[in-house]
């Protein structure tokens, strides 16, 4: 008996793809399982505020720390004097970013003040690099340099920007520059959790009781780096876990991180238009070239896709449990959306459809053994800056309902 392909998505500030065979129903396997089908009751949120006055204190802090580097007489970082090398001797590479920057100025937006020029862009970027983000009630957390291009991605100059391979390669290693950075003990990346995230707000808003290592007598709360801290560890079982809904049963598929619902779609296709403003899923093209012998498996599967914000600890589990069959990392975009959603306040949140099969993300395929639901393929996606996607895990390892 053919079996039906399902295809499960979560989505975040990292984006998620979970593939599994069998009958979907909302979150189960089948009609065993006694769960409400998922309905398409959510409303989606953004990540960035469009009120002028967070903007204007964002780009106010940035400012000071452009003056201070100044002042100091400190260089640009290695990576931002290359960035513009590249701009200067290349001219297309140079007309892309001067026009996405001039015609920025033009996109309807509340935000102010707009990039200025080049060596605004370059300066303000090179201002991010060594720093932590801090705790604010504010989409802008955690994504200051999404939130510095954010007006000239939804540019015609900016489309093509984005998707230039010279570009997107600038970009990675400036995003991999900053991560170096929030990973390295012997910085301070630290400081703001003692500064800025210690607070009773955060504490409250974070739940910190629930993680690993958490020293609330600690100012740094027990971590080495803002990395450390970014990716902490849930406490196993009740006292400090999420419930597992049915743990023992694998027709229950859990989400594999906190994590808000962005869509759902049914009968998915091999190939299909992904740009188009429905965004609609293409298997093929989510699953790269190392994945293609995969792809027949899911077609005319179902896709969940959700959406972590900065506050979400960011691990992900398993959604059930089985062998780890393949794991493989997918290049792609960082900054580019589809043209089809026009001006977003908040891009790239409403491109999310389109950047599952654009941008870098990783797959991991998860043997249920179980005829009824096969496989199970489980893809982070990066958005913007926040695009590491670490894999863990091993092939050959086997996994359990909720394990990280």
């Amino acid at each position: 008996m053919k079996m039906k392909k399902s295809f499960f998505v979560v989505f975040g500030v990292l984006c998620m793809l979970v593939l599994t065979m069998g009958n979907f129903k909302g979150f189960c396997a089948d009609d065993e399982a006694k769960q409400t089908p998922v309905k398409k009751t959510w409303e989606f949120g953004t990540r960035f505020s469009t009120a002028p006055e967070v903007y204007q204190k964002f780009y106010n802090d940035i400012e000071k720390r452009i003056i201070e580097k100044k002042n100091k007489r400190e260089a640009w970082h290695k990576v931002i004097i290359d960035f513009k090398h590249l701009i200067d001797t290349d001219p297309i590479v140079r007309m892309y970013i001067t026009k996405m920057i001039e015609q920025s100025h033009s996109v309807d937006s509340e935000r102010k003040p707009y990039l200025k020029d080049i060596d605004d862009m370059l300066n303000k970027i090179d201002g991010v690099l060594t720093t932590a983000p801090i705790y604010e009630d504010s989409g802008l957390v955690g994504f200051p340099i999404n939130a510095i291009l954010i007006d000239t991605m939804a540019t015609p100059a900016g489309y093509a920007a984005f998707r230039n391979e010279k570009i997107n390669d600038m970009f990675k290693k400036i995003i991999e520059a900053w991560a170096d950075y929030l990973k390295d003990i012997t910085k301070n990346s630290k400081e703001v959790i003692k500064t800025s995230w210690n607070c009773p707000e955060a504490k409250n808003k974070l739940n910190m009781d629930q993680y690993i290592k958490y020293n609330p007598n600690d100012p740094y709360w027990g971590y080495v780096s803002w990395n450390d801290f970014f990716i902490r560890k849930l406490k196993p079982g009740p006292a400090g876990c999420h419930p597992i809904a049915d743990p023992k049963n694998n027709k229950v598929i859990v989400s594999a991180c906190d994590s808000g619902v962005f869509q759902i779609q049914r009968e998915v296709k091999k190939s299909d238009r992904f740009w188009i403003k429905s965004q609609l899923y293409s298997l093929a093209d989510m699953f790269g070239k190392e994945g293609q012998q995969y792809v027949d498996y899911f077609v005319g599967g179902d896709v969940y896709q959700a959406f972590l914000c900065a506050y979400d600890y960011h691990r992900w589990n398993s959604p059930v449990t089985g062998t780890v069959t393949a794991k493989y990392n997918i290049p792609g975009t960082y900054f580019s959306q589809a043209e089809a959603v026009g001006v977003d306040p908040s891009g790239p949140d409403l491109s999310q459809g389109y950047i599952a099969h654009t941008a870098a993300r990783a797959m991991i395929i998860i043997d249920t053994k179980d005829n009824k639901i096969g496989y199970v393929a489980v893809m982070p996606v990066g958005m913007a800056e926040v695009s590491s996607c670490e894999i863990t895990v091993g092939v050959g390892k086997n996994v359990n309902k909720a394990m990280n």
